[in-house]
């Protein structure tokens, strides 16, 4: 399970974040208000994650904080 990403805000999209974690893209969707609290493209950024697995996907959800995470 991955439960959490430290690294560099690559880019954001309607429901979305890329995270760079060195060298490695991570796709990771998140609510509009997540998105909002990552802060700018190129900035430090940490985002707790859930991460889905089913029969034909890999799905990374993002959130603000643990207990956000948790409560999910």
């Amino acid at each position: 399970m991955i439960a959490k990403l430290s690294g560099r805000l690559d880019s954001t999209g309607l429901g979305h974040a890329v995270i760079d974690v060195g060298g490695v893209g991570y796709l990771v969707e998140a609510s509009a208000r997540t998105l909002a609290a990552l802060g700018s493209v190129g900035e430090a950024v940490v985002i707790h994650t859930e991460m889905l697995v089913g029969e034909d996907f890999l799905r990374l959800i993002g959130f603000a904080s643990a207990e956000e995470r948790d409560w999910f």
